[in-house]
């Protein structure tokens, strides 16, 4: 089985574009989507965009050259038809439109996956970007298969393909399901069979052996890596080089991106938050890595970046 499309998934508060930029870096990525912007109010600044992809401003690339598009959260489609038209300007490499997010937070104010329970206002939200968008750049939406279970799956689906969106992610959970495994492949085969647009399948892909596995099951020839991408650097490398399981010596490679890593948080955020970034990394690594496991150990009670430094420069060798 050839693989197909492979994208780095928009996951908020992990996946930002340092992030980004070092996954994309180890290859194997056709394109990878921001962390979302939220329209709410008012048509943001161009430094709402930049700020959350400063890609914006080298060719909506990451450094590795992988395509960046700009995902976009919100309930009100003049609203985030005119958001469209703003970033736009910027020349992103697509805008993805957000009916996935789970958050309580977010949903209490009907936005990501609250608005699955009317299909006609994604219908409308769609129409509204996709007329003010230039016809070059690329639209697609993500979306779960419901809120609390999939009466209107295919309504949603259909709604968002009649709105004129390229390609439609489905992450096979409901809102209600949360990250729980296990996540529906199966629903996936039935969403690609009622539209004619692609289907991109996402959620619960940790490995090569899940990624052929869900395909098998959704018949999906695309797919969204999120959480799995993580915990594995290298799982769409491996994916396009039909490995198993990381190797021993693959560490020494792993090791460079964690540093990479490490380098340009300190850039980002105080000395008192990266460790904290760096921590969330490494617990989702541990499931791939022993020596992530025993680095995570290492610097697990240090609090600032000065006490995490000389470890990583000791321990990443």
């Amino acid at each position: 089985m050839q693989p197909g499309r492979i994208i780095l998934a928009p996951m908020e508060g992990l996946a930002d574009d340092i992030m980004r930029d070092v996954l994309t870096g180890a290859g194997g990525y056709d394109w990878c989507v921001t962390e979302f912007v939220r329209v709410s109010a008012t048509v943001l600044p161009y430094s709402a965009f930049t700020r959350i992809s400063p890609e914006l401003k080298q060719s909506s690339r990451t450094k590795a050259g992988t395509p960046v598009r700009v995902q976009l959260l919100g309930s009100d489609p003049e609203l985030l038809a005119a958001n469209a038209a703003r970033v736009a300007c910027l020349d992103p490499a697509g805008i993805d439109l957000n009916f996935g997010c789970p958050t309580p937070l977010i949903n209490r104010n009907r936005g990501g996956a609250a608005l699955l329970d009317d299909p006609e206002l994604l219908h409308r939200i769609t129409s509204a970007v996709r007329v003010a968008m230039p016809g070059k750049i690329p639209l697609t939406a993500k979306m779960r298969l419901g809120i609390g279970d999939t009466v209107r799956t295919l309504d949603c689906a259909q709604a968002l393909e009649a709105g004129g969106i390229e390609a439609l992610i489905v992450h096979a959970r409901t809102k209600e399901d949360g990250y729980r495994p296990p996540a529906r492949w199966e629903w996936l085969a039935r969403i690609q069979e009622s539209v004619q647009i692609p289907v991109i399948a996402n959620g619960e892909v940790w490995s090569v052996n899940d990624y052929h596995v869900m395909r098998g099951v959704s018949g999906c020839a695309d797919v969204m890596l999120g959480r799995g991408a993580v915990a594995d650097p290298l799982l769409a490398q491996r994916i396009r080089k039909g490995g198993l399981q990381p190797a021993e010596d693959e560490w020494q490679f792993v090791a460079k991106m964690i540093d990479d890593f490490w380098r340009q948080v300190q850039g980002k955020v105080l000395p008192s938050q990266a460790p904290g970034r760096l921590k969330q990394w490494l617990m989702l690594m541990r499931r791939s890595y022993p020596q992530a496991d025993r680095l995570f150990a290492a610097i697990r009670p240090l609090r600032h970046a000065a006490e995490v430094t000389p470890v990583l420069q000791q321990m990443l060798v």
